[in-house]
């Protein structure tokens, strides 16, 4: 039986419903569900375009590598980002209150087309595609452009194995 999660903006009360994709990206399932659940602000991307995400602590010893990767998510896409500290720059930490962390996980949802992973600082930046959305995705594209107008303050990002 496929494993599922839920994924949920808390303040907008909206959430989905993702399948790992186990064949695709075993190693990359695995860590997520194991270290489930997992919340944090949400952010939603400057140059990637539709997409939204939060970055939270590592939850993983060793580098996954790239297992199903891509640099042009499609809708439904459910993407991992192993991010090590020297990724970022030192205003996006501060930014972000990340400062004090070596690296962070940042886990992304896609929610509409003609995304691509191009960063002008480092260039390319492919994520491991480990899940697809499979339910609710029109509700939550909906909440995801409403965080792009009208801003993600006090908004969290909430990823939890689905009890359904």
């Amino acid at each position: 039986m496929s494993r599922l999660m839920t994924i949920t903006l808390e303040r907008r009360g909206v959430s989905c419903v993702a399948q790992l994709l186990e064949k695709d990206a075993p190693r990359t399932c695995d860590a997520v569900w194991n270290a489930l659940p997992h919340a944090g602000p949400v952010h939603h991307a400057k140059y990637a375009r539709n997409e939204v995400y939060t970055m939270v602590e590592r939850f993983i010893d060793e580098p996954i590598g790239q297992e199903n990767p891509t640099v042009t998510p499609i809708p439904g896409d459910v993407v991992f980002f192993d991010f090590h500290g020297g990724m970022l720059d030192r205003a996006f930490k501060e930014e972000k209150g990340l400062e004090t962390l070596p690296g962070v996980i940042d886990l992304a949802i896609f929610y509409g087309r003609n995304n691509i992973l191009l960063n002008g600082d480092v260039g390319w930046v492919p994520g491991n595609v480990y899940a697809t959305i499979v339910e609710g995705l029109p509700a939550m594209a909906e909440a995801c452009n409403d965080v792009w107008r009208s801003g993600s303050v006090g908004e969290r990002l909430v990823y939890q194995r689905h009890d359904g």
